[in-house]
């Protein structure tokens, strides 16, 4: 089965640079044509999971049973959107931890990978900071820039005006992840 990972704030849902985190359901709004995406994915036969961040747990902000809250909600309107998330993974420390599953590093995907039996010479990994990319390309994942929440900062600090090292070097970028869920469909 094709495998696409995802990353969740400014891929999926809204990133909130005022406020910081996402810590509720009540903070938590989806991109535009998102779920659609997901969608689309998920009709074309992908499996998709997202791969995450989430320190503001081990900072103190919200609470592993906040998160599952968040992500419960967010798989049951993907659902009702006819997409289908088929697993969640998120790393709650923080940087100083220097936790092995924490983005840039690839533990998440290939935790996900060693669970679910995926290729990840053939998988795709969306995302929208240089983190994605980085822990993508470590893994050996192709990685996939999306311009929403980071992705503008991103292509305009790591990637247009440099020759970046193929580790910040994302495969293809795309305006959304609704662009990026057409491209791989097609």
């Amino acid at each position: 089965m094709r495998t696409v990972f995802l990353d969740r704030d400014g891929v999926i849902n809204v990133s909130l640079p005022n406020k910081g985190y996402v810590r509720s359901w009540a903070d938590f709004t989806f991109i535009r044509n998102a779920k659609e995406a997901i969608r689309t994915l998920t009709e074309s036969g992908f499996r998709i999971i997202v791969i995450t961040n989430q320190s503001g747990i081990g900072r103190g902000f919200f609470t592993e049973p906040q998160l599952i809250d968040i992500h419960q909600q967010m798989s049951a309107e993907i659902t009702t959107a006819g997409g289908q998330l088929h697993a969640i993974y998120y790393c709650p420390h923080t940087p100083e931890v220097g936790c092995p599953c924490r983005k840039p590093k690839p533990g998440m995907l290939i935790r996900a990978a060693q669970e679910h039996d995926i290729d990840l010479s053939k998988a795709y990994f969306i995302g929208d900071f240089i983190t994605d990319i980085e822990a993508g390309r470590s893994a050996g994942v192709s990685p996939l820039l999306v311009l929403t929440g980071h992705g503008r900062n991103t292509y305009r600090r790591y990637i247009s005006n440099t020759q970046p090292p193929k580790t910040r070097t994302p495969d293809k970028i795309f305006q959304d992840l609704y662009a990026a869920a057409h491209w791989l469909t097609q």
